[in-house]
């Protein structure tokens, strides 16, 4: 018989571990997280000409052996847990553990109908600058929040100098994100038509840039969708409820 089926993988993402599973098949693997685990992986998933594979995203952790993956030409699907989770409810799937989260997420791999181009390596890099910059954004709330609630003067002005000094490096990372986006002449084009539009300051400018790589390429309705500020229907029979927003990546929402 002819191949006309596509050979899907499902990886369960630890610290330390990477549990594998290939979907309708018995076999199952674990490697270390690390290069050397990788590169075993790889030649694993080869010799069982695996073609697609899912990975659940994990804090993080599952971002090193994703670039090796997409390097070696396979196609990657990035899951959010709770798609996972739905999933699990959907196939009435209960028990869990390392090896039964690797084969369900196997089955979310073949399941996918929705196969995106990956995004822009240089992204990546760009992203996680994004996300230092929102974290010292958040730290200077915190703090702001701590100086409002102290009374005592001497303790206020030590918050003070501590919002002034985060506000600094806030600037300062700003500033080097943006010059680190201009290294590349296509990104500096889409960051100065993206700051073109009327109440887009460059702050905001750079999380679409670098937090909605699809913009210029998608509907006004679908980046609403994807910021989470489109309106979701709740209708039901001549029931018309009301109109809300939800969802969407989480940082861009915030950003916006």
């Amino acid at each position: 018989m002819s191949k006309d089926t596509t050979v899907c993988a499902g990886i369960d993402t630890g610290k330390h571990k990477l549990d594998v599973a290939i979907d309708g098949g018995a076999e199952r693997a674990q490697v270390d997280n690390n290069s050397e685990g990788h590169r075993s992986l790889l030649a694993w998933l080869r010799q069982r000409e695996v073609e697609r594979i899912g990975i659940e995203a994990s804090g993080g952790y599952e971002q090193a052996v994703v670039s090796s993956l997409r390097a070696d030409g396979f196609v990657v699907i990035i899951f959010q847990p709770v798609q996972v989770r739905a999933y699990a409810r959907f196939v009435l799937q209960h028990a869990k553990n390392d090896t039964i989260d690797a084969v369900l997420i196997a089955r979310c791999t073949a399941a996918a109908t929705d196969i995106r181009e990956p995004p822009d390596a240089r992204l990546a890099l760009l992203a996680q600058h994004l996300t230092m910059i929102e974290q010292l954004t958040e730290d200077v709330g915190q703090v702001k929040t701590r100086r409002e609630a102290c009374r005592e003067e001497r303790i206020r002005e030590f918050w003070k100098r501590e919002v002034d000094r985060l506000k600094g490096l806030l600037n300062s990372e700003l500033k080097q994100l943006v010059a680190a986006i201009r290294e590349h002449r296509d990104l500096s084009h889409r960051l100065d038509l993206i700051t073109s539009v009327d109440g887009v300051g460059l702050r905001t400018a750079v999380a679409i840039l670098v937090r909605m790589p699809e913009i210029g390429r998608v509907t006004r309705e679908q980046a609403a969708a994807i910021a989470g500020l489109a309106p979701y229907d709740d209708d039901s029979g001549l029931r018309r409820g009301s109109r809300h927003i939800k969802g969407g990546r989480q940082r861009l929402r915030q950003s916006l």
